[in-house]
């Protein structure tokens, strides 16, 4: 939700020499293309799938959410390098957002593809696919936050049923971290959860390069606490899996958002010291009342324009709600907040208030 010193808006990659979104298949290097693909209706713009060439075919990682526009345009990308649909044989999704996996599970089954995910995420798969789910799972996510007018807000702007058509099982489930073969290149398959339980990112350590899916993005923070079902503390899990990372070899970042960049270690070093800050923040605004994620967040800036909370969309303003709950959370795993379930919502309290100098 917020940035570091490199705004998205001008983010210009080095493989392109344009701004990170724009339509093209962009030779990362050898045998690796990078893939824009839209987001209508995002404030992200795109996701980058990268295709990888093997003797045998192609290996994607990620695949993009499944809409006619982004299908249209990955068909168009593929055909410009001299491929085609049925030449995909695999897909290495780096988390069960829509944006990375319903393209892949729907390409997948079309055209005999293996779709490959983390089995932490199976259980949001199987609350996707669960007939009798009458509203969004996010939206009770809200509530806890202590955002039941917003929760109403989104129920009204859309709460219809997941298509299951998109959300398919994947044929391979990954688990723990393991080596993939990827024609000639092998990849560090590593578990990251905190975007979400079933996250992970792949390591050519030979090359030097980090498919880092949505947990190292260059420019802006990944949003953490929106997934479901919800996990106890997901910042803490994500906070654990960029340390994981760090002892990593120091590895070019190719996001699955915003542009291809140098360095790991030093986008992980910024990422740990915003949420250290955060952290700060949201202990001292339960250090003298109880409060909820909600609450919280109307003390904090938001997006690397250090908004207001109230001059977000209610959109963001739920996923900002969300991540607040998230930091809320971590304090209470590390002893220094206290939690109580109320009708309200989750309230938060300080163990302690600040110490006077």
């Amino acid at each position: 939700m917020s940035s570091s010193t490199t705004p998205t808006a001008y983010a210009v990659s080095p493989d392109s020499g344009e701004h990170w979104s724009k339509e093209g298949a962009w030779q990362v290097t050898d045998g690796i293309h990078r893939i824009p693909l839209p987001l209508p209706m995002d404030g992200l713009k795109a996701v980058n799938v990268y295709v990888l060439e093997t003797a045998d075919g192609l290996t994607l990682i990620d695949g993009g959410w499944a809409i006619e526009v982004a299908r249209d345009l990955l068909e168009r990308c593929l055909r410009d390098i001299g491929y085609g649909f049925g030449d995909i044989r695999r897909f290495l999704v780096t988390h069960v957002h829509r944006d990375h996996f319903t393209m892949a599970t729907v390409l997948g089954h079309e055209y005999g593809a293996d779709v490959a995910l983390g089995r932490g995420d199976k259980p949001a798969l199987d609350l996707l696919n669960d007939p009798t789910l009458d509203e969004s799972p996010f939206l009770e996510v809200l509530r806890t936050a202590g955002a039941q007018e917003l929760a109403e807000q989104w129920a009204a702007g859309g709460g219809e049923r997941p298509d299951p058509a998109i959300w398919l099982l994947p044929d391979t489930w990954l688990d723990g971290d393991q080596r993939i073969a990827v024609g000639t290149r092998t990849l560090d398959a590593v578990h990251t959860p905190g975007h979400t339980p079933g996250h992970y990112v792949f390591a050519e350590r030979a090359a030097g390069l980090l498919f880092a899916g949505d947990h190292v993005l260059p420019t802006i923070t990944p949003s953490i606490g929106f997934t479901v079902p919800p996990t106890p503390d997901p910042l803490g899990d994500f906070m654990a899996s960029l340390t994981k990372v760090r002892a990593l070899p120091d590895l070019q970042i190719l996001p699955a958002h915003g542009p291809v960049a140098p360095s790991s270690h030093a986008r992980v070093d910024e990422l740990l010291s915003f949420h250290d800050q955060r952290l700060e923040q949201s202990l001292a605004a339960i250090a003298d009342a109880p409060a909820t994620g909600f609450t919280v967040a109307h003390q904090l800036a938001w997006t690397r324009h250090e908004k207001s909370y109230d001059d977000l969309d209610p959109f963001s303003q739920g996923m900002a709600a969300m991540e607040t709950k998230a930091h809320l959370e971590l304090l209470v795993a590390r002893g220094q907040a206290t939690r109580e379930v109320t009708p309200e919502g989750v309230l938060f309290r300080a163990v302690s208030g600040p110490v006077d100098d």
